[in-house]
C-alpha cells in the first residue's frame, strides 16, 4: 500500500487509465473479430466496411498508447489483404 499522498495519488490514477485502456484494447479486438467474421461469412462489401472502422480503431489505439505501431500497421495489413483476396474471388 502506498505510504505517501503522492503514491496514493499515483495509485487512484494508475487504476483509472487501466480501467480506460482495458476498454480500449477490448474495442479493439471487437474490430478486428468483425472483421474477420466478415470475411469468413464471405461477404466482401461488409468486410470492407468492418475493416474501414477496424482501421480507424487500430489507428486510434496506437496514438492513445495502447497498441505498439508496428503491431496495427501488421493488423491492418493481413486484413486488408484478405478483404482484397475475398474481392478477387467474387470477380
Amino acid at each position: 500500500m502506498a505510504n505517501h499522498k503522492s503514491a496514493e495519488k499515483r495509485a487512484r490514477q494508475t487504476k483509472k487509465r487501466t480501467a480506460i485502456n482495458v476498454s480500449r484494447r477490448s474495442r479493439l479486438r471487437g474490430a478486428v473479430k468483425k472483421v474477420e467474421a466478415t470475411i469468413t461469412s464471405g461477404d466482401g462489401e461488409a468486410a470492407r466496411k468492418a475493416l474501414q472502422t477496424a482501421q480507424l480503431d487500430l489507428a486510434r489505439g496506437v496514438s492513445k498508447g495502447v497498441m505498439h505501431k508496428n503491431t496495427a500497421a501488421r493488423k491492418m495489413s493481413r486484413m486488408s489483404k484478405r478483404v482484397k483476396a475475398l474481392g478477387a474471388k467474387k470477380s
